[in-house]
């Protein structure tokens, strides 16, 4: 009978825990089921704000010489001796090349030939001794040989016409020279760098004003110059103008070939700055995109055009008005008109 009894009594408590198993496992289903409230996404945001930005704009050239003087004689000539070689520096009236003199020689022998001639019939004529047709003809006679003498003086030793480098050699002592330069001499002090300018720039510069210059072979390191000379018609096919750009260079630094980049300032205008981690692109397309903070703590979708960039910040041009907060940090999770959380 005991043992009857307690069987039954086993039975019963584990029906008990079934039972309590059951209620307790739809307990957690029913909780699981419920919707739970969906985490805002986290941004920071930074405010917009108006301020005067310097205007300015970069275009690209190549440096060149000031000025550049091929040194050739008037006819070919045998070379006697060459004086300078390729990066000497060279001072205006310097003797630069000595060509065969022999021709020389022959035409100072006329010339002084021709000058005493003159000078006896001038004797004669002074005392009625020669007629007037005489003298002209002598003093002709001596003028031409002095005007051939020279002339090949000129070109039997060649001078510098101006200071600077030379460039390039084109023969050596012995050559007779033809058809190229025997030298080139390049004036480097100063060198100029011509920019094809923006039409709608044309009413914005001006001779004189200020430029900065950059150079590949010296990296961010910039060079003062100035606008020397504007040209006065438009490119009908770039709708650009040609600008001239002098650079001192009295340390001889910048030289011709070199790429420039020429940044040119022409005035101040009132716009709004942004940080430029706000600014987005949009994939597929060349668009830039912000998201604004909204009073209601929902983010906006604004599609911005930008200006100039400035380190860490950028110039809007539209898209953000002045004292708007641009969302900085979280954008990946945004979309357009969606709740955010701010986080200071």
């Amino acid at each position: 009978m005991k043992q009857i009894f307690k069987s039954l009594l086993c039975a019963s408590l584990a029906l008990a825990a079934v039972a309590c198993g059951s209620d307790k496992g739809a307990k957690q289903v029913e909780e699981s089921t419920q919707p739970q409230e969906a985490a805002l996404p986290r941004v920071e945001v930074e405010s917009a704000v108006a301020r005067d930005v310097a205007q300015q704009v970069a275009f690209t050239g190549t440096v060149e010489a000031e000025v550049v003087n091929n040194i050739a004689p008037q006819s070919p000539r045998r070379i006697t001796e060459i004086r300078f070689d390729v990066g000497d520096h060279v001072t205006k009236g310097d003797l630069l090349v000595r060509l065969d003199s022999s021709a020389l020689i022959q035409s100072k022998a006329q010339m002084e030939n021709a000058k005493a001639e003159y000078d006896r019939t001038n004797e004669l004529y002074e005392f009625g001794g020669a007629s007037k047709s005489e003298w002209d003809a002598r003093r002709l006679q001596y003028e031409v040989a002095k005007s051939a003498y020279e002339n090949l003086l000129e070109n039997t030793t060649l001078i510098a016409p101006i200071s600077g480098i030379v460039s390039a050699r084109n023969y050596d002592n012995g050559d007779m020279s033809g058809g190229q330069p025997v030298l080139v001499i390049e004036q480097i002090r100063p060198v100029k760098i011509m920019i094809n300018v923006s039409e709608s720039l044309f009413a914005k510069v001006r001779k004189g004003m200020k430029v900065y210059v950059t150079l590949d072979a010296y990296g961010d390191e910039q060079f003062a110059g100035s606008i020397k000379r504007i040209y006065p018609t438009i490119d009908s096919a770039t709708r650009t103008f040609r600008v001239e750009v002098s650079v001192p260079n009295g340390d001889e630094r910048v030289r011709p070939g070199m790429f420039a980049r020429v940044t040119l300032p022409y005035g101040k205008e009132h716009h709004v700055v942004i940080p430029d981690r706000a600014v987005n692109k949009l994939m597929g397309s060349g668009d830039r995109y912000v998201y604004v903070l909204e009073a209601d703590g929902t983010v906006r979708y604004s599609k911005v055009e930008l200006g100039r960039r400035m380190d860490t910040e950028y110039e809007v041009l539209s898209g953000v008005a002045d004292g708007e907060k641009v969302v900085v940090k979280g954008q990946v999770a945004l979309t357009n008109g969606c709740s955010v959380e701010v986080v200071e």
